[in-house]
């Protein structure tokens, strides 16, 4: 079952951050064998998606990185989406592992 993180995003702003996968001793998922994939929709039955950057950023210590350019959140209209992480390992098996709500803050400077 994937965990749940809701995330804020600022609209024209860099978006970044950091999900790290433990076992359930909280010992790290070594992600050598997996690769990652993560999008963003209005709901779940949009058919646009925006794809986050996902980088396996320390293989080692089970870090994820999820980001978004300026011109990428610049485009997001200001409200809420859904969102979901998931890692896929050289058998191709699939987790989701973090799933929830990603608000879009309204920016003022354009």
């Amino acid at each position: 079952m994937a965990i749940i993180n809701n995330l804020l995003i600022d609209q024209g702003a860099s978006f970044s951050v950091t999900i790290n996968w433990t076992a359930d001793d909280g010992s790290y998922i070594d992600l050598s064998n997996y690769t990652a994939n993560s999008q963003l929709r209005k709901s779940y039955y949009s058919a646009n998606s925006t794809a986050f950057t996902a980088n396996i950023s320390d293989s080692a210590n089970g870090e994820i990185t999820l980001s978004l350019t300026p011109a990428q959140t610049a485009n997001l209209k200001a409200g809420r989406y859904v969102y979901d992480l998931n890692m896929r390992d050289n058998t191709s098996t699939v987790t989701r592992l973090v799933e929830g709500i990603a608000t879009v803050m309204p920016g003022v400077t354009k």
